[in-house]
């Protein structure tokens, strides 16, 4: 009797479990493990702190290992309108180069399996912490106002309650999400999204702070606080995040091509380059463009002033760490 063996590559075997599902109307059962294993070999992103989330029946972005980011499409027009900002402004010639950097690589569109199992369209991006095995991360929603000139009275209502109970309408942003990597064996502090919903004035500062510690807590008034051990290298410095938020904001006191409503900035640094000593690994982006409209000619001044305002914080973080070490990472803003 002869005796065969049967093996199977992943990619084969994620084709095989798929088309069991799709002939059996068995997908549900799979949708978990679809998010893990589809023929991209795709999976949901390990360092996502703000946004919508992927899981069992819930839409939301994927990652594969070759540094690709998959943004499914929302179903109304903020999708197509994402994707129309992501043309227009990468074939838009009068975007400086220096200024590129801050936004992500554009791959273009793809219809493909989404979380929930279904084909779904998606915008493919470049991955911003493939690069980082535990990066640190902070996603900060700029402007105080966070709706769009064509929003619909009951989206602005929605959205202008949220501002006014977050720090989005007195300081012109909000920190929707941070997880900051402490070490091996402590891993990431992480606060979870009901505690940063809940944030107000007075945590602003002790968040920002927190990021660029190794000892963050969520606790305020207790224990010695944030050391802020971190802050010449991340912040401060030539090429640190401040000296990037005041060439934005160069950028953004000129360019009338676009207001960016609801867009957020996130903050990204490798803490073991750091502390190894390696030149400034900080990076600036803007992510988040469902809302962009055409500037029509004028100057963003709700986007303006939220970084602004952001800029003043960060400012403040920094000046206060060079007065009690002696360093001068002073950045002219």
């Amino acid at each position: 009797m002869a005796v065969y063996s049967l093996s199977f590559s992943p990619i084969c075997l994620s084709q095989l479990v798929l088309q069991l599902a799709i002939c059996f109307n068995i997908q549900q059962i799979f949708n978990f493990s679809l998010v893990f294993v589809t023929v991209d070999m795709l999976k949901t992103p390990d360092h996502q702190v703000a946004g919508h989330e992927a899981g069992v029946g819930k839409l939301g972005p994927l990652v594969d290992d070759s540094g690709r980011f998959y943004k499914p499409l929302q179903g109304d027009q903020r999708g197509s309108e994402e994707v129309a900002f992501y043309e227009s402004f990468s074939s838009n010639t009068n975007i400086p180069e220096q200024i590129r950097k801050f936004f992500p690589v554009y791959y273009g569109t793809k219809v493909m399996k989404a979380s929930t199992g279904s084909d779904h369209p998606h915008i493919v991006l470049q991955d911003l912490t493939s690069a980082s095995p535990n990066p640190s991360v902070m996603d900060i929603k700029i402007g105080s106002r966070t709706w769009g000139p064509e929003a619909s009275d009951a989206y602005i209502a929605k959205c202008l309650k949220k501002d006014r109970e977050s720090t989005s309408t007195p300081l012109g942003f909000r920190i929707s999400g941070l997880q900051v990597y402490t070490g091996e064996e402590s891993g990431f502090y992480k606060p979870d999204r009901d505690y940063m919903r809940k944030t107000g004035l007075d945590d602003v500062k002790l968040i920002l702070r927190n990021f660029v510690s190794s000892n963050p807590s969520s606790e305020t008034g207790q224990g010695p606080g944030p050391d802020c051990s971190l802050v010449s290298y991340v912040y401060g410095g030539p090429n640190g995040i401040l000296a990037q938020l005041v060439e934005l904001k160069t950028w953004f006191e000129d360019q009338t091509m676009y207001h960016f409503h609801a867009c957020s900035l996130l903050f990204m640094f490798d803490q073991r380059l750091t502390l190894e000593g390696a030149r400034s690994n900080a990076v600036v982006k803007l992510i988040d463009f469902a809302h962009v409209t055409d500037g029509n000619g004028v100057i963003d001044h709700n986007f303006l002033g939220g970084l602004c305002s952001l800029i003043k914080f960060i400012s403040n973080i920094v000046a206060e760490a060079n007065d009690h070490t002696g360093t001068n990472g002073e950045v002219e803003v």
